[in-house]
């Protein structure tokens, strides 16, 4: 009976995995035009990962029977904890020296979109290597199932079951076409398009292709991999970190309001989405008022020093990019703790982003003034309204349930990594950061330092971190209950 039960899952999975490999193909053509002796690395990758993928789907291809709603949470899961394992075979192979759970750290921070990584001599890596840490980030950003329903549309009502699984709260019921393929393809289409776009302009700007494309991948997914140790602070230049903010500001707004926009051939979607004009007062307020921060602490001696930096490091952790151009880490803890803050809950949903989402802050923001309102005016009846609509008490609930949870996971998160050995504050920055997706923490995991100061138990606390935030908490928390393994 289980067996027949995990048939539909098991048959998924292999498509996903064989879809996966030849993903691998990109960064192994890279690597075959610039010959930069890694060809090796993704030969054997491919052929294990699309080998491993075909022989499920075969093994289980007389199956018809579809997924059911509970089986998209496990199988949600499935990828998200497996997919890592074929990712890292291609830096397992290139760096024999990489321990199998610094390699599987970085491929779950590659495909959360974290960003955090535990490598050094980031500039002697072969380019091909650095593209697939960063496409990794792509993959990650708009979410494998997402793409894997986009264009396997075969999969049908197992598709909607996992995007819904898959997809922030937020975005579960939101249908921007009748089909969820199309729904998908369109998604991808608009973030494939400002990929695009955003490689075309660090390409003009001045960056070498690869460079070009490996940061495109990197911003687009808001992930925060780079090709140098230096990370964006390699280049030295005003427009290249001009072109970074804008991008990253793009990624850190919902892809369902850019997919109108361009259907619509109108901006007006970007006017009634209420989580915009948020997005953009907390972000840019929040350079403005550390800029100013800065320049009165003596940190920059001018202000328009202090703007530079504050707006580029800032919008860069609060979207959860984790790219940065200066060691904030030298700042006064108010800044970086500030800049963690805003990660928590700036970018929108729908995003390629981290945190508990700008939606959710609303919402928490709007209960308490109703609560504080209910205070002076018991009988008085109080909607929660976003826009126009009223917010069903059961969302308000389940939004009240989520915090509750997040705040939970990093008191419990820090105090595992603050008894392991780990100072305070490096604890409760590195849950911070690794739970929002963000990357770099601080302390000992900031911007300058890489996760590989930390223990092996230490780094997989920080994996179990990376999953929760990404799987938005309660995906991976469902499939750990025994109720779910119930019949």
């Amino acid at each position: 009976m289980m067996q027949r039960r995990l048939a539909p899952i098991v048959k998924v999975l292999g498509i996903v995995i064989t879809v996966f490999g030849i993903s691998m193909l990109l960064p192994l053509v890279v690597s075959l035009f610039i010959q930069d002796n890694a060809q090796t690395s993704y030969d054997e990758s491919v052929a294990i990962t699309v080998g491993t993928g075909l022989l499920l789907w075969l093994l289980t291809l007389r199956d018809r029977s579809e997924l059911k709603y509970r089986d998209g949470f496990l199988l949600v899961v499935l990828i998200w904890t497996i997919l890592p394992l074929f990712a890292a075979l291609p830096l397992l192979i290139y760096l024999p020296g990489l321990s199998f759970t610094d390699a599987y750290f970085e491929t779950v921070s590659g495909l959360t979109t974290t960003g955090a990584t535990t490598l050094s001599g980031l500039d002697a890596l072969a380019p091909s290597i650095n593209l697939w840490r960063t496409q990794m980030h792509l993959i990650g950003g708009m979410g494998v199932i997402v793409l894997v329903t986009a264009i396997l549309p075969l999969l049908g009502v197992g598709g909607r079951q996992m995007f819904k699984a898959e997809s922030p709260t937020p975005m579960k019921d939101e249908k921007l076409t009748p089909r969820m393929a199309e729904t998908a393809k369109g998604l991808w289409a608009v973030y494939l398009l400002i990929t695009l776009a955003c490689f075309g302009a660090y390409w003009l700007a001045g960056m070498t292709w690869i460079d070009a494309l490996t940061h495109a991948f990197s911003v687009m997914g808001l992930g925060g991999f780079s090709s140098h140790d230096a990370s964006l602070g390699y280049f030295h230049s005003v427009t290249l970190e001009v072109i970074t903010m804008v991008f990253a500001l793009i990624a850190g707004i919902n892809f369902s309001t850019h997919f109108m926009v361009l259907r619509q051939l109108s901006l007006r979607p970007y006017r009634f989405d209420p989580e915009v004009r948020w997005f953009l007062i907390v972000v840019l307020g929040s350079c403005l008022a550390l800029a100013l921060f800065l320049w009165l602490k003596g940190v920059y001696l001018d202000f328009p020093t202090a703007l530079r930096y504050a707006s580029f490091n800032t919008i860069s952790i609060a979207t959860t990019l984790g790219l940065a151009t200066y060691d904030y880490n030298l700042w006064p803890y108010f800044a970086g703790l500030w800049m963690l803050l805003l990660s928590s809950f700036s970018s929108s949903a729908g995003s390629t982003g981290g945190g508990i989402k700008m939606m959710r802050a609303i919402l928490l923001y709007k209960q308490v003034r109703r609560e504080i309102a209910k205070l002076l005016h018991p009988k008085a009846e109080i909607p929660v309204k976003m826009g126009a609509a009223v917010v069903p008490n059961k969302i308000m609930y389940a939004v009240l349930a989520f915090f509750f949870i997040y705040v939970a996971a990093i008191v419990i998160l820090s105090l595992l990594l603050s008894a392991s050995g780990l100072d305070v504050f490096s604890s409760f920055t590195a849950i911070v950061a690794t739970i929002n997706n963000t990357g770099p923490g601080l302390g000992q995991v900031g911007p300058a330092t890489t996760y590989a100061v930390l223990t092996d138990f230490q780094t997989w606390v920080c994996i179990f971190s990376m999953l929760l935030g990404r799987l938005e908490l309660f995906t991976l928390l469902v499939v750990l209950t025994p109720h779910f393994w119930r019949k």
